[in-house]
């Protein structure tokens, strides 16, 4: 039986993805017009390793000012929950499932989270950010810090994930892994994970094997 539900941010708690895709679109036209759709191969990735596809050389000197684009893009967005979340958090909730956000965002973007949704800290037992592990997706480190975190053994955790890094990540972490359609197309998540959920509406923990 699972006991914790480790869920990434971006396109698995909050519906962002769409507009990372426009932020970043942008940012690949102005930089890389050669290299139409570069936005798409970058999805899921940290900002480091954007930086280090497709900002090195002389862009290097370019990443301070893309970073400032970024915190200021990131202030003012929309953070919606991904349809269902919030019922189906406290569902897991009143069945005794401990839960955690696990997300490569920084302390930054998680105040800007804090401050348009008092109530995010109260729905779990723990957030981890990428402060908090040494090694970005697709490693397993994050997810094993957060079982660690939960004391909860590996093999009674699920992870829920959108990225292919992500969902890398989970998989080498030796986890059930749900995979959210918010991002990439089922073909790509059905070979990283047990089950794929367009969203959470009608989801229930019974149908994870996630009840206490």
């Amino acid at each position: 039986m699972m006991k914790a539900a480790l869920f990434d941010l971006d396109g698995v708690v909050f519906d962002t993805e769409p507009q990372y895709s426009v932020f970043w679109g942008e940012q690949c036209r102005l930089y890389h017009p050669e290299h139409p759709g570069l936005e798409n191969e970058i999805k899921g990735s940290t900002l480091d390793q954007i930086f280090d596809m497709a900002w090195t050389g002389p862009l290097e000197a370019e990443r301070e000012r893309v970073v400032e684009r970024l915190n200021a893009f990131e202030a003012q967005m929309r953070l919606d929950y991904v349809p269902g979340f919030l019922p189906f958090v406290a569902d897991l909730r009143q069945h005794g499932v401990k839960t955690a956000v696990v997300t490569s965002s920084n302390r930054q973007k998680m105040a800007n989270v804090y401050r348009k949704h008092p109530e995010f800290e109260s729905l779990f037992d723990a957030i981890l950010t990428s402060e908090d592990f040494a090694e970005s997706k697709p490693s397993p480190d994050c997810y094993l810090r957060a079982a660690r975190r939960l004391e909860v053994p590996v093999d009674q955790c699920v992870v829920f994930e959108d990225s292919i890094n992500g969902l890398r990540s989970a998989c080498a972490a030796q986890m059930r892994v749900v995979g959210l359609l918010t991002t990439n197309p089922i073909e790509k998540v059905r070979e990283l994970s047990h089950m794929q959920i367009a969203n959470y509406e009608g989801v229930r923990s019974l149908e994870l094997g996630v009840r206490s």
